[in-house]
């Protein structure tokens, strides 16, 4: 939804009682004690298992002396990461209406309403002089402003702005009087004038991460970069990472299963440029989405390499041992030199094209979040054809190139892709 005409300044900050004011009024707050208790079971429902599981995800950590323990620490861990996510955000709520408190303050020029918990919050800054019909309201009940009760209330531009809590007719119109007199600016009654209602909302950060993003500006963040083609220096870059396999292959002995450890290794790094992209995408939202992706993410990838490394590295002879830690070390340092190219690779595309070529205009959390899952899904498909093919040919070497050439044109096509989404 596209709001029209003028609106009040936001931003996160502090209230410090001490600062100079010309005018300053704490507002009766209203708890809701009913919903208090509600959500204070719930959350401690959630806590309960947090906690266990955190003391489990400790016992883990304190002895993975093999590759199974090490995963299985890592995804408790992970699954912790996720889960924690809703006590934590039950309790910033909790917290709030223990806790919250409403500030109206009053200087020559300007008048800020604050909303939050003691000493930081949010801060929304109006112009006294295009505010209109500073009034009382009763709401209805059973509607999004009954918490409140009785409240003053007062037009801005195309939009209504409210403030305080049971509050009578008289402190109302007391309330008015001071911000009056501070600001030297008389509170007009009446409509909107034409300047009041002209110029859309610009999409302010929470809803262009969630989605609400003009396509006006996707549109020319889309027109002021240079289509990327295969002859990009970032598609080139690709190519040249990928190679490097070809030459671990010819040069260092490595089979198809330290490629595909490689590649689950290039799922990782791709993972972790996606949470980038997701807080720059978020900012504060970040502080959400992130834990939730990582949780999720970092989940199946654990799971996903215990598969990998017991079905192509160890092989059916070795199901029944245990993998020591420092051999799996090993491999990864063997691998090394692949995997800086790929970090490099990646980094280069998220400098070049996500950040310089402002990709994140187009995006937002949602469709970020699942953007990696599609290199999982043909990850798998590798793993099933190639080893398929494995056992029916019976030589990896044309198999592994197969793989590699595979893998180029999965990453050539993606990347080309994402470009023209933008």
């Amino acid at each position: 939804m596209i709001r029209k005409g003028i609106r009040p300044r936001f931003r996160l900050g502090f209230d410090l009682p001490g600062q100079q004011n010309r005018f300053r009024r704490e507002l009766p707050f209203k708890r809701a004690w009913v919903a208090i208790i509600i959500l204070a079971v719930f959350d401690l429902v959630f806590l309960i298992p947090a906690i266990m599981t955190f003391q489990q995800a400790v016992e883990l950590w304190t002895k993975p002396d093999d590759l199974f323990n090490l995963v299985a620490a890592l995804f408790i861990t992970f699954w912790l990461v996720g889960w924690s996510v809703a006590p934590l955000l039950m309790t910033a709520i909790l917290a709030f209406l223990l806790f919250g408190r409403e500030v109206i303050t009053a200087n020559p020029g300007r008048v800020d309403q604050f909303f939050g918990v003691p000493f930081f919050g949010l801060w929304l800054q109006y112009d006294p002089a295009k505010m209109r019909n500073l009034r009382l309201e009763i709401p209805p009940k059973k509607s999004g402003k009954s918490w409140r009760g009785p409240h003053a209330a007062f037009d801005y531009g195309a939009n209504t702005g409210e403030f305080g809590s049971n509050l009578s007719e008289a402190e109302v119109a007391r309330i008015k009087n001071q911000i009056e007199m501070t600001t030297g600016t008389t509170i007009r009654s009446g409509d909107a004038t034409v300047a009041d209602l002209q110029g859309d909302w610009a999409p302010d950060k929470l809803t262009s991460a969630l989605g609400d993003r003009p396509r006006e500006a996707v549109t020319l963040a889309k027109s002021e970069a240079a289509p990327v083609t295969l002859a990009s220096p970032s598609s080139l870059i690709l190519i040249i990472a990928n190679l490097v396999p070809v030459a671990g292959a010819v040069f260092w002995n490595w089979d198809l299963g330290h490629v595909l450890v490689l590649y689950w290794a290039e799922s990782a790094i791709i993972g972790f440029y996606n949470l980038c992209k997701i807080i720059v995408i978020g900012k504060y939202l970040a502080i959400l989405a992130g834990p939730f992706f990582l949780a999720h993410f970092g989940a199946f990838m654990a799971v996903h390499f215990l598969f990998l490394y017991t079905i192509f590295i160890k092989g059916p002879e070795g199901w029944n041992s245990g993998t020591e830690l420092g051999d799996v070390t090993k491999m990864f340092m063997a691998l090394a030199p692949a995997l800086i190219a790929l970090f490099l690779s990646h980094g280069y595309s998220f400098l070049v094209n996500f950040l310089g070529r402002k990709e994140h205009a187009s995006r937002t959390i949602q469709t970020q979040m699942s953007e990696p899952y599609g290199r999982i899904i043909f990850m798998h498909l590798v793993i099933i054809f190639g080893g398929g093919l494995a056992l029916v040919l019976g030589e990896p070497t044309p198999v592994l190139m197969i793989v590699i050439a595979l893998k180029i044109w999965f990453d050539l096509r993606s990347h080309l892709k994402q470009r023209e989404k933008g």
